[in-house]
């Protein structure tokens, strides 16, 4: 029952307060989500989405606002009449906030390992540092460390930064 227009998360049935994205967040998310959504739009790959958005990967203790996510189209389904999300996106970038790095760097992490994301990027808005995960064999494997660039396995493109 939080008012209107809160920026939350429920993980594991635990409720986790978001904070309001920097000036650098909004630029790295800004330039990520243009470059996205005109690559799968261009090869008619599937949809783009941003935050403030919510996903629920089930139906009962579990509901995200990724930074970045795409789901492809052989995955429409996932996507109710409303446009909300009820399942799993294929790929899903989080961009990370001051005091609250934890969050993706870990909680989240596991959890979109244990829902089966497959592929999983995070972007240091201060370093510019990006970390992308791919899943193999129900587990995340490291696809490479990057500086302002985002090399998805998934899409097969190099996204900047």
């Amino acid at each position: 029952m939080l008012p209107e227009g809160t920026l939350a998360e429920v993980i594991d049935n635990t409720l986790y307060m978001l904070p309001t994205p920097t000036g650098k967040h909004q630029r790295i998310s800004r330039l990520l989500t243009t470059q996205l959504d005109l690559f799968v739009t261009k090869n008619k790959l599937g949809e783009i989405f941003y935050a403030p958005f919510d996903v629920f990967l089930d139906e009962s203790a579990n509901a995200i606002q990724p930074d970045i996510l795409f789901i492809a189209k052989q995955n429409a389904s996932i996507l109710n009449d409303e446009g909300i999300v009820h399942g799993v996106p294929d790929l899903i970038i989080e961009i990370l906030s001051p005091g609250n790095k934890k969050h993706d760097l870990i909680t989240k992490k596991n959890l979109y390992e244990k829902f089966g994301v497959k592929e999983y990027w995070i972007v240091d808005p201060d370093t510019k540092k990006s970390m992308g995960y791919t899943l193999k064999d129900k587990s995340y494997q490291l696809i490479a460390e990057e500086t302002a660039k985002i090399n998805s396995i998934l899409l097969e493109e190099t996204f900047i930064f």
